[in-house]
């Protein structure tokens, strides 16, 4: 079963024992609501944990293999597109999750795009307030 494979049953499942196994210590996260990465399994371990409370009905409807490059000479990486449905706050999502893996098969870097604007808007809010409830971001200071 490849990394891909694993980490999609792990996700349905909610199980984040499972995915703790699959993700590189160096791990990093690119978000569509945050501009730099979430780096490191410690950080990546405790947004799941959010991801995985505030995604509603979320299921996987597709699966694309291939490679990305990952340095100037055209090395490629071998990486998947896992293609997703949800629910956040009553907005539907439309995303995918784009995963690079290394050479020991670990997930070294890790994409989400979402889809419409509203949804990342919906998917934002709720990933921040579980971020801070969680102790893993401090709260927003109000202007």
């Amino acid at each position: 079963m490849t990394a891909a494979e694993r980490f999609r049953s792990a996700v349905e499942r909610s199980d984040l024992s499972a995915l703790d196994e699959l993700f590189h210590d160096d791990v990093r996260l690119y978000s569509p609501v945050k501009f730099t990465p979430f780096e490191g399994k410690p950080m990546v371990m405790g947004l799941f944990g959010v991801l995985l409370r505030t995604f509603e009905d979320f299921h996987y409807v597709g699966t694309l293999d291939g490679t990305v490059e990952t340095s100037a000479d055209g090395t490629g990486a071998p990486s998947t597109v896992l293609v997703f449905r949800a629910t956040v706050g009553g907005r539907s999502i439309h995303g995918i999750d784009l995963l690079q893996v290394d050479e020991a098969g670990l997930i070294k870097e890790f994409t989400v795009m979402v889809r419409p604007q509203s949804a990342v808007h919906a998917l934002g809010e709720a990933v921040l307030a579980g971020l801070v409830a969680d102790g893993l971001v401090p709260a927003p200071v109000a202007p």
